[in-house]
C-alpha cells in the first residue's frame, strides 16, 4: 500500500512540476524566441508533452524524470521582460511594472525553486506527508509563475497596438457579435473576481474559445484548458495608478493588449 502510495505521489508531483516546465517552455519561446512556437502557445497536456520540452530550461533534467526527481533539479529562471518597465505607460505606470515583475514574478520562481527542492529531498527520504504538504504552495507559486509569464507577452507598447484580425476576430465576433462586446464582458467577468485572480481568454479542448475567471494564481492549464489572454486583477497590478477602482484599470488594459500575441496563440492551438 505504502508503494502504491509513493508511486502515485510521484505522478502527482510529476505534474505539478510539468506545469512549471511549460511554463519555461512558454517564456523561452515568447521572451527569448529561441524554442519551437508549439510550446509558446500549448497548454499542459499529458506528461509525455511536458517533458518533451527537454533542453537546458527543463525544469528537471530529463535524466530524472522516468525514476522520480531523484537524480537532480534544474532551477525555473525568471524570464526576460520584453520591454522596458516605462514602456506600458500611461496605460500601466512603470513603477507598477518594475515592482510586479522584480519582486512579485521574482518572488513566485524564488519560492517555487524552494519548494521544488524540499520536494526532491522529501521525495529521496520517502516522506509521504512532507511531500503532500507542499502540492498547495507550489501550485500557488507555479501558477504564479505561469501566469505572469503569459502576461507579459500579453501586452505591449502602446506604439505596437494592433486590433485582432483573421480567424481570431473572426471567432471573437462569431461568439461575441463584435470586439467591443467581447472586451465588455471580459471586463465585467474579471471585475467581479471576488478578492485575487485573473480573467482569461482560453480555447476549450474542442477548440472553441470562451472566458473564465480562476482565483488567487490558478492556471487555466490545470482545466484542460490553453490559455490566449490573461489580465492580472491582483491590487498590486495597478492599485498604485488606479487605486481601489479596478473597472478604471480593465478599462485602460486593452490599449496595451498585444493581439499579435494572442493571435500567434489561438492558431497555434487551433492547429493543434
Amino acid at each position: 500500500m505504502e508503494l502504491a502510495l509513493m508511486a502515485n505521489l510521484r505522478l502527482v508531483t510529476l505534474l505539478a512540476a510539468c506545469l512549471c516546465i511549460w511554463a519555461t517552455a512558454q517564456a523561452s519561446r515568447l521572451l527569448d524566441h529561441d524554442e519551437p512556437s508549439e510550446f509558446s502557445v500549448k497548454h499542459l497536456g499529458t506528461t509525455e508533452e511536458a517533458m518533451a520540452v527537454g533542453g537546458k530550461r527543463s525544469l528537471l533534467q530529463r535524466s530524472a524524470l522516468p525514476g522520480g526527481f531523484s537524480r537532480g533539479f534544474s532551477p525555473i529562471k525568471l524570464p526576460d521582460l520584453p520591454y522596458e518597465y516605462g514602456a506600458l505607460e500611461p496605460y500601466i505606470s512603470g513603477q507598477i511594472m518594475e515592482l510586479h515583475y522584480s519582486k512579485h514574478h521574482k518572488s513566485y520562481v524564488d519560492n517555487l525553486n524552494k519548494l521544488m527542492n524540499q520536494t526532491v529531498e522529501a521525495e529521496e527520504k520517502g516522506d509521504l506527508a512532507k511531500v503532500i504538504s507542499l502540492q498547495g504552495a507550489i501550485k500557488f507559486n507555479g501558477g504564479g509563475h505561469i501566469n505572469h509569464a503569459i502576461f507579459w507577452t500579453n501586452l505591449c507598447p502602446p506604439k505596437d497596438f494592433k486590433p485582432p484580425s483573421g480567424d481570431l476576430l473572426a471567432a471573437i465576433e462569431a461568439k461575441w457579435k463584435s470586439l467591443e462586446n467581447f472586451q465588455s464582458t471580459f471586463s465585467a467577468q474579471t471585475a467581479g473576481v471576488q478578492g485575487s485572480g485573473w480573467g482569461w481568454l482560453v480555447m476549450k479542448p474542442d477548440g472553441s474559445i470562451d472566458t473564465v475567471t480562476m482565483s488567487n494564481q490558478d492556471p487555466v492549464a490545470t482545466l484542460g484548458l490553453t490559455p490566449l489572454l490573461g489580465i492580472d486583477v491582483w491590487e498590486h497590478a495597478y492599485y498604485l495608478q488606479y487605486l481601489n477602482v479596478r473597472n478604471d484599470y480593465l478599462k485602460q488594459i486593452w490599449n496595451v493588449v498585444n493581439w499579435s500575441n494572442v493571435e500567434e496563440r489561438f492558431a497555434v492551438a487551433k492547429a493543434k
